[in-house]
């Protein structure tokens, strides 16, 4: 199973894909910084510093997202022995990590004139400072452990056990009295968000996704390249 992914091939790809990605992001970029600064109105109540939600949205939103598809990859590492998903994983983590620290750092900036405190250890805040440590852990493990089959082994073992960190992230707002208000954007439901803050954060979302895979494709050709130098045709 899983036989049809062929390295070479997804090589191919990858390694022409980050000029078109990269022309791509910047125009999506530059439109959603214009909703997001210029267009989009001010608060009632957080007036102007309701924009950092923009940046701090979508990069909680991206971080958790690259985790949980880590996570996945690392059981389809385990379970079908493929080594393009651990990969796959190793290279998405860097901009997970990234995201993660971004939406910590403005998170805070964004606490301290609505809630009057730089950090609080409210639910969602500690839920995503722990998404941070496995952050952490899976990048250094790799790293650290020099046997490559071990820091797959290892790393993969550190995203399965992350995951049941997701669904404290998604839900910790609702099973907890928290200082986060209650998602305000819900696929099954109607969302309470006005679409003059909801299109700049799509946008905003939008162009941090971009930027993700820009920083994966480069780190998966970098990984793929050294796997060619090593002289090894298949992973």
């Amino acid at each position: 199973m899983f036989s049809f992914i062929d390295s070479s091939k997804i090589f191919s790809i990858t390694s022409k894909a980050p000029k078109y990605v990269f022309f791509i992001f910047i125009i999506v970029l530059f439109i959603g910084l214009i909703e997001a600064l210029v267009l989009s109105p001010k608060d009632y109540i957080q007036s102007h510093s309701v924009r950092i939600m923009y940046v701090h949205v979508p990069s909680a939103w991206i971080s958790v997202g690259i985790f949980s598809i880590i996570g996945i990859l690392s059981f389809g590492s385990i379970i079908f022995k493929n080594k393009n998903f651990s990969i796959i994983s190793k290279s998405l983590a860097p901009s997970g990590l990234v995201f993660n620290i971004i939406a910590l750092v403005t998170g805070s900036i964004w606490g301290k004139p609505t809630w009057g405190t730089w950090w609080a250890w409210d639910s969602r805040i500690t839920s995503m400072a722990i998404l941070c440590l496995f952050y952490l852990i899976y990048v250094l493990a790799w790293r650290i452990i020099e046997d490559k089959n071990r820091a797959n082994q290892v790393t993969s073992l550190i995203a399965i056990l992350g995951l049941i960190n997701i669904p404290i992230i998604k839900f910790s707002v609702e099973w907890w009295s928290t200082l986060h208000q209650p998602s305000s954007i819900k696929l099954l439901e109607d969302s309470t968000i006005h679409s003059s803050m909801l299109i700049p954060l799509i946008l905003m979302t939008a162009a941090f996704a971009l930027f993700s895979l820009l920083i994966f494709l480069m780190k998966y050709n970098t990984e793929m390249i050294k796997i060619k130098n090593k002289g090894l045709d298949r992973l």
